[in-house]
């Protein structure tokens, strides 16, 4: 059985006395019965390093560069990433494919140089209300997803994905569990046609996940955990969701 995995992006989002309270509220309530990270902003990674310290709850980014080093001003490599401790990096999220112009390609390269300086990317899939209305829903995940499966081949079972229906971000609104199991159903036969170890591979929801939605999200059989955005802002939130994995 997958042990499930709960991570928290906190997006743009905190300050040092803030972080560290969340975090102490975090702490105070493990052991989980399941895996935890929080991704946090880049100017807190080194704060939260030491926060964590002792911890079970890993510590991750929101991206990284898909250059391993070089004159790119603004970019923060992976390499740097691990350097500082983290385990984790979210690549590809709906907000950086939107409003950044990030495709296909650049989310698989990033993933590539993610895996190969040591962290797990969470390589975030899903699809626009638009889309979903149109019926391409299905089409639109495993593009995404083929790209990264092409770029990586036999190390696509390294990565952790997730499914965020865009239109679920930060709206309120959540796809049902039997919508979002659905996709994830497509996402593991997608992954079962290109590694052997897709049924070990952990596939998360994300979008307006919440303590009184998680344990029937989680409870789906391709669900093995969430990427929470809001409620990861809230210690109170983020343990019960955490127990809701359990």
């Amino acid at each position: 059985m997958r042990r499930k995995l709960i991570v928290g992006n906190w997006k743009m989002h905190g300050s040092l006395a803030s972080n560290a309270e969340l975090l102490a509220g975090i702490r105070a309530a493990e052991p989980f019965n399941c895996d935890a990270g929080v991704c946090v902003p880049y100017p807190y990674l080194a704060a939260c390093v030491l926060a964590l310290q002792g911890s079970s709850v890993a510590l991750g980014a929101q991206d990284c560069s898909a250059h391993e080093q070089g004159a790119y001003t603004g970019e923060v490599s992976a390499a740097m990433l691990a350097d500082v401790g983290c385990r984790y990096v979210i690549v590809g999220h709906s907000e950086r494919r939107a409003m950044h112009g990030e495709g296909d390609q650049l989310v698989a390269d990033k993933a590539k140089i993610a895996l190969a300086k040591g962290l797990v990317p969470i390589v975030c899939v899903g699809e626009t209300l638009a889309e979903r209305e149109a019926d391409q829903t299905e089409a639109v995940v495993k593009r995404q997803l083929s790209a990264v499966i092409h770029t990586l081949g036999p190390c696509i079972s390294r990565v952790v994905v997730a499914y965020e229906p865009v239109w679920a971000i930060g709206t309120g609104k959540t796809a049902s569990p039997e919508q979002a199991q659905a996709v994830h159903a497509v996402l593991r036969t997608q992954l079962r046609a290109a590694t052997e170890g897709a049924d070990q591979m952990k596939i998360l929801y994300g979008g307006s996940v919440k303590p009184d939605n998680a344990a029937t999200l989680f409870a789906q059989p391709d669900i093995d955990g969430g990427l929470i955005g809001g409620a990861s802002l809230k210690a109170a939130d983020f343990v019960a969701i955490c127990r809701a994995a359990s």
